[in-house]
């Protein structure tokens, strides 16, 4: 990944992550990766990948089962 040297990194993962949830890259329902596997992805730090997983869940992207992962949240379904 190409970094924006004035944008913070943990902002910029959060596009991509924040992307392919809505996509569906990122399944509803389904686990997100790893705070470990968005460091290797990314090659980030574990305290940066940690603020992604924050932030995505703050934005209810995201929900987390403690001991267990984090998880996308069902998006509402537009109308058609």
């Amino acid at each position: 990944m190409k970094w924006e040297p004035e944008i913070p990194r943990w902002r910029q993962v959060y596009a991509v992550m924040s992307e392919r949830i809505l996509d569906g890259t990122y399944e509803p329902g389904g686990r997100l990766p790893s705070g470990m596997a968005i460091c290797d992805e990314f090659g980030i730090s574990p305290v940066t990948a940690k603020r992604v997983l924050t932030e995505l869940r703050k934005a209810s992207l995201a929900y987390m089962q403690p001991g267990i992962g984090t998880f996308v949240t069902e998006l509402p379904q537009p109308e058609a």
